[in-house]
C-alpha cells in the first residue's frame, strides 16, 4: 500500500484529527492546581496526601486530593448557584467543543483593575469578525491569568480590604446570552462579578448566567495566546453525579496568533 492509498482510504474523522494536529497550534488554557492557590476566601484549602507512596516501597503512587468543586480553573454547572437545576452529568459533550470568542479589554485593565467590557467591546469585536456566533463560548481577557498563581496579586485588595478586579458587566451578559444566543463563558479572575461587587457580597452577575441555563469557566489561563475570533475551545471535566462544580481541562484549537 503505498501513501497516497492509505491517504486516500483514511477514515475521515482520522483525516481531520490529523489536520488539527499538523495544522493547528493547541493552546491550554488551564492552571495547574495545588494547594495554597488563589481561590474564593471563605473555601478551605486543598488537603494531599498519598496513601501509596514509592518512595515508602509502594509500588506505585496515588494521591488523594481534598479540594472543593470550585477548585483552580474549574467549571461552574447551572446547579452551582440555581437548586434543582443542569449539575455537571447533565450537560451533554456536545457543549463542550464549541467556537470561541475573545473579548479583550487587557489594556483597560492595566491601567484600571476595575474595568469591565462594554457594549462598545462587543460592537467593536462584531465590526471587526462579524456577529458574535450562537452557541459560542465567550472569554473575557483581561490579563488577569498573570498574576497567578499569587492570592494577594489576585484579590488586589486596598487598605480597606475591597478587592479591586476586573468582571463582566450586566450590559454584555443580557447581549451575549438573550441576543447573541452564547452557550457559555469564562473569565481569568476567580469570579464572574468585578471586585468592587464580591466585595459587597454581590454575586448576581453570576447568579444571572447560572439561572440562564448556561455554564462558565472561571481562572482560565494564557488567553493572550489565542486570537480573538476562529478557534475552537475544548472544555472537558470529570461526570460527578449530581455535581455542582469540578475542576476543567480546557484548551483551545487554532491558527498561530
Amino acid at each position: 500500500m503505498t501513501p497516497d492509498t492509505a491517504t486516500s482510504t483514511e477514515p475521515p474523522l482520522w483525516a481531520l484529527h490529523r489536520e488539527l494536529t499538523t495544522k493547528t497550534v493547541r493552546t491550554d488554557l488551564t492552571h495547574a492546581f495545588h494547594p495554597g492557590q488563589p481561590h474564593f476566601p471563605a473555601f478551605p484549602d486543598e488537603r494531599r496526601e498519598m496513601p501509596f507512596d514509592m518512595s515508602r516501597g509502594d509500588g506505585f503512587n496515588v494521591h488523594l486530593y481534598t479540594i472543593v468543586g470550585q477548585w483552580g480553573t474549574h467549571v461552574d454547572p447551572p446547579v452551582h448557584f440555581v437548586a434543582g437545576a443542569r449539575a455537571l452529568d447533565e450537560i451533554p459533550v456536545e457543549e463542550m467543543i464549541l467556537p470561541l470568542v475573545v473579548l479583550d479589554i487587557s489594556d483597560r485593565v492595566s491601567v484600571d483593575p476595575d474595568a469591565v467590557p462594554t457594549l462598545d467591546d462587543v460592537a467593536a469585536w462584531e465590526a471587526r469578525h462579524g456577529r458574535v456566533p450562537a452557541g459560542s463560548f465567550v472569554a473575557l481577557r483581561t490579563g488577569w491569568s498573570h498574576r497567578w498563581p499569587d492570592p494577594a496579586a489576585m484579590a488586589n485588595k486596598d487598605e480597606a480590604g475591597v478587592s479591586h478586579y476586573p468582571g463582566w458587566s450586566a450590559d454584555v451578559l443580557r447581549y451575549l446570552f438573550e441576543e447573541a444566543g452564547v452557550t457559555a463563558i469564562g473569565h481569568e479572575q476567580t469570579d464572574t462579578d468585578p471586585g468592587l461587587a464580591t466585595s459587597a457580597g454581590d454575586f448576581s452577575l453570576e447568579r444571572y448566567v447560572l439561572a440562564r441555563d448556561r455554564w462558565q469557566i472561571e481562572l482560565m489561563a494564557d488567553l493572550h495566546l489565542v486570537p480573538e475570533a476562529g478557534a475552537l475551545i475544548v472544555a472537558t471535566w470529570p461526570k460527578p453525579q449530581g455535581g455542582s462544580g469540578f475542576p476543567a481541562r480546557v484548551f483551545a484549537l487554532h491558527q498561530a496568533v
